[in-house]
């Protein structure tokens, strides 16, 4: 297996927030301007690391701002969609992306590379990889693959994961205690006191998205409040 990098920039993150700054298909914000000044003013708010989709934003962000950018490549919506290739996963660190977020589930991949395959491309390559998983025995698998963080991403998203509402803290504290690499708590983090409550968990880092960079589904949460 290829070794990965330094620990650098892994060791700026820990304890600390990490913020999405991403937009859905169709959405007004989803404009590669718009994205990087997101990703700049989460920088400002204090923000270890941005994550970001797709090679040109991730490449318009690295310029603008100084900070390590998690890049990610969304193609498709169904499946292994999130960074699904090694193809992918180079086109992100060609952009400049300091750590590659890419699917670490189960489930079989469109080019029939494994993830450690992927892996060993991104290390080889000179950047980290945060495998993005739904369970406890995936992020065990991606950990002995090679991954350098671990994300709780998918969890209520992928089979075999419960449907919840709520941060899967309890996968948090499942990896936590299971794998090696630092745990990052992503999915349904929607105020500080959850965020604090996953380091709390076992968490390094925190990703938060929605609740800070998403304001038509935030409009349209208080549009229903207001219609109940």
């Amino acid at each position: 297996m290829t070794p990965p990098p330094s620990a650098s920039p892994l060791a700026t993150l820990t304890g600390r927030l990490i913020v999405s700054c991403q937009a859905p298909p169709g959405d007004p914000m989803r404009h590669s301007d718009t994205l990087v000044r997101m990703a700049r003013s989460a920088q400002a708010g204090g923000a270890a690391a941005v994550r970001v989709n797709e090679p040109e934003v991730v490449a318009a962000t690295v310029a603008a701002v100084d900070v390590p950018v998690i890049g990610l490549w969304k193609d498709g919506d169904t499946g292994v969609y999130i960074t699904p290739s090694v193809r992918h996963a180079l086109a992100l660190v060609d952009a400049g992306a300091a750590i590659v977020a890419a699917d670490a589930t189960g489930r079989p991949r469109p080019d029939g590379s494994t993830f450690a395959d992927l892996v060993a491309a991104v290390h080889a390559a000179g950047a980290h990889v945060m495998a993005d998983v739904a369970t406890l025995d995936e992020g065990r698998e991606a950990a002995a693959q090679g991954a350098d963080l671990v994300s709780t991403t998918l969890s209520g998203y992928a089979p075999g994961s419960p449907r919840q509402t709520l941060p899967d803290l309890r996968l948090v504290t499942d990896l936590a205690g299971a794998v090696d690499v630092p745990v990052v708590a992503e999915g349904r983090v929607a105020t500080p006191e959850q965020a604090a409550a996953a380091l709390a968990a076992g968490a390094s880092s925190v990703v938060v998205g929605t609740a800070i960079t998403a304001p038509t589904a935030l409009t349209r949460l208080f549009v229903a409040g207001l219609a109940s």
